[in-house]
């Protein structure tokens, strides 16, 4: 065959289409041997040879299913689209070279082992020139249930569910969970090593994609990271709500820290942040990720059913009216509920006279609801009650907790009463436009199977109930745009002590108190009549843990007292420099913590937090990606646990919130135009109802292109900080 010319342009018209839905698939180390890869590979191809052309290739010659095994790519009597090589390493680059001679415009990489990641990016570059796409390699395969496209080892049930993983047997584990509760995959990308697809690319096809719902992820390197959070954000707008795991959460994946920022702004918290501010969610199992999959599914399915288009969940849902089978089974259902910082609210006064005329003498009509055995006299109570509580709008959704679906389980003629019911239940959470959530005892009943075709999440433990729907009440609109970040200036920090730090900020306008920088005590007690008055503080520069080094002193009053610091301080310290800076003392003052870490996958991130000596104790802090817009600057102060300090408690004054965001912005443009930055802090920056007043600042500058994971060692005393190196 004659390979087509080079095209760079095809690169982008390609896509993913020949991923997803090649109109031909090669298997090249197609296996006849049920223990290797290359079988399962092979035979999942030749399940969708009624929609595609399916070539099998092995130079030992061979066969499968009839299909016989070719030697190499070059027999092929008409060109691959996609080719999925699972041979030994050596063998990668000459097959894939074979590939795009022969035509191919998307090649799954199985093999792993055995390359550098040098030998990788070069095998990208060879397929991108060409104007292919390359997943993998050290990847699992990729999967297309609504294309019959099956190119991996193991079962994926079908569904609406599309999975992007860095791990195949999470893959696996996703699966199955889904399986149990009535649900599938549309779609299943194995990134591997990321050379060319990588998770942004296969998110950004799942959001096109019809059939996919909602879009799941496991990923551990988030490669651009700025792109990727554009993508979950477009999923956002398009009405597939993102599902994340990530690692992180353990000390023993955290980074090094360089300063209070390095250890208040760990990776896990940025991803944290992207999600919120992408509308996207970050889960933390992978039980968890199915159990919301399965409620926002679900009310996809119900949202259909009455004419919406949306796939997401209930908009602001925070209240839960919950019915029970049984006493203890309903408050045990509410308290899980409340938990999760759900409402469980008491119902209006005529919402529990409806539903008293329901229920026998004497059952619970409050919240929760003691069913008190009307469903074992009466399956329609299930409806009967379930349906004024979601008709009542006392809540936003309905919890119901017991036996529903297990009738017919003991007794077979229940059986076609059970799925009438089941359908009146689906039918009133349609009319009434809110969630119904069923947590049964039961399991696969024909019962249960209506409530799942019909948008009705079903749940076998309570507690996975009460997370999946308290996840998915934290999806919310995210806010506006960030600024895009400036052309970075075009100087650079000599160092990233006090002083040329304070210089860089405060041409951002960042105000400081009035300080002179001195290297004797004529120095400074001149800095102290000219410039500074009394009362003042001394600090002496380049010092880590000043404070235990004696490289501190506040609240100096005069003259005599300075000099004396001075002499102490010169002892102890031999310190060379020191400022001299005035006391910046506000009533109705409070210290926070505004820094900058340049993360390596999603660029600087900006941390603003409780601050002063308290700050990692605390550990009161919210991120955004910087730049910041001042409106985005306020809203993350208004996030800490500590806010109610800022804008006024019992009584006291609030700070002025609109400088405080703009002493927040300030710093996060300044991180951003000075790449060479690491690092850069505000420790503490003082807020009070006139304004706010950096006391101390640093940065931590890019060691030749390295991470802040090269330095350890942390000190802020005094109100300074100092890195250790």
């Amino acid at each position: 065959m004659t390979p087509p010319p080079p095209d760079a342009g095809v690169h982008a018209r390609v896509g993913l289409d020949a991923l997803f839905d090649p109109r031909s698939v090669a298997v090249v180390g197609a296996s006849d041997n049920p223990e290797k890869w290359g079988y399962w590979l092979a035979s999942g191809a030749l399940a969708g040879r009624d929609r595609r052309t399916v070539h099998l290739v092995n130079h030992r010659g061979g066969a499968l299913d009839g299909e016989p095994f070719l030697p190499d790519l070059a027999s092929l009597p008409v060109p691959p689209e996609h080719v999925v090589v699972a041979v030994p390493p050596r063998h990668v680059r000459p097959v894939v070279t074979d590939g795009l001679a022969a035509g191919a415009r998307c090649f799954t990489v199985i093999t792993s082992g055995g390359a550098t990641a040098e030998e990788e990016r070069a095998l990208a570059d060879l397929v991108t020139a060409r104007g292919a796409r390359l997943l993998g390699p050290n990847c699992m395969g990729v999967v297309d249930t609504t294309s019959e496209l099956r190119l991996s080892w193991g079962e994926f049930p079908s569904g609406d569910l599309g999975l992007v993983s860095q791990s195949g047997n999470l893959a696996l584990e996703i699966g199955r969970l889904l399986a149990r509760s009535g649900q599938g995959f549309s779609r299943f990308v194995s990134l591997g090593n990321q050379r060319d697809i990588d998770a942004a690319d296969a998110l950004e096809s799942l959001i096109a994609h019809g059939p996919t719902r909602a879009l799941a992820a496991y990923i551990e390197d988030f490669r651009d990271g700025r792109r990727l959070a554009q993508v979950l954000a477009a999923a956002h707008a398009a009405g597939k709500p993102v599902l994340l795991l990530t690692v992180g959460r353990s000390a023993a994946s955290g980074r090094a820290a360089a300063s209070h920022t390095g250890a208040l702004v760990s990776a896990r918290a940025t991803v944290e942040a992207v999600c919120r501010d992408a509308g996207a969610l970050l889960l933390d199992t992978a039980g968890e990720l199915v159990d919301t999959a399965v409620y926002l599914l679900a009310q996809g399915v119900r949202h259909r059913s009455a004419g919406h288009a949306t796939a997401g969940p209930s908009p602001h849902l925070r209240s839960i009216a919950v019915v029970g089978d049984s006493g203890g089974q309903g408050a045990l259902a509410a308290d899980a509920f409340a938990a999760q910082g759900l409402d469980v609210p008491a119902l209006a006064d005529d919402t529990c006279e409806a539903v008293a005329e329901q229920l026998p003498g004497g059952a619970g009509c409050g919240n929760p609801v003691d069913l008190a055995g009307a469903g074992e006299a009466d399956l329609g109570n299930y409806a009967r009650v379930a349906g004024t509580l979601l008709h009542s709008g006392d809540t936003d959704a309905v919890v119901l907790t017991g036996y529903f679906g297990d009738y017919a389980t003991a007794n077979p003629a229940q059986a076609e009463r059970e799925c009438e019911v089941a359908h009146a239940l689906a039918d009133a959470a349609v009319t009434s436009g809110r969630a119904l959530v069923v947590h049964t005892m039961a399991r696969d009943t024909p019962a249960l199977t209506i409530l799942r075709q019909r948008g009705v999440p079903v749940y076998e433990r309570i507690e996975q109930a009460a997370s999946a729907v308290a996840a998915a009440a934290r999806l919310t609109d995210p806010p506006p745009a960030r600024e895009d970040p400036p052309a970075p200036a075009t100087y650079g920090l000599a160092d990233g002590g006090y002083e040329s730090v304070r210089e860089l900020l405060a041409s951002y306008q960042l105000a400081f108190p009035a300080a002179e920088f001195v290297t004797d005590a004529d120095g400074a007690v001149a800095a102290a009549e000219n410039r500074t008055g009394y009362p003042l503080a001394l600090k002496a520069m380049g010092l880590a843990h000043k404070t235990e080094a004696g490289g501190v002193a506040l609240s100096i009053a005069d003259a005599d007292a300075l000099r004396a610091a001075f002499a102490r301080m010169k002892a102890t310290t031999g310190a060379d420099r020191y400022a001299v800076e005035a006391m910046a003392t506000p009533p109705y003052g409070h210290e926070l913590i505004v820094g900058v870490r340049r993360d390596p996958s999603f660029g600087p991130v900006v941390m603003v937090g409780i601050g002063g000596v308290t700050a990692e104790l605390l550990a009161d802090t919210a991120l955004a990606l910087a730049p910041l817009t001042p409106a985005r600057a306020r809203a993350l102060l208004l996030r800490l646990r500590h806010a109610p300090l800022l804008t006024g408690w019992r009584g006291a004054p609030g700070a002025h919130l609109d400088a405080a965001a703009a002493a927040v912005c300030a710093v996060a443009r300044a991180a951003v135009d000075h790449p060479e930055l690491a690092e850069l802090e505000v420790n503490p920056l003082l807020v009070h109802p006139g304004g706010a007043i950096a006391l101390d600042a640093h940065g931590v500058l890019d060691q030749d292109g390295t991470s802040p994971a090269a330095f350890h060692g942390v000190g802020q005393e005094g109100g300074g900080l100092l890195v250790e190196r």
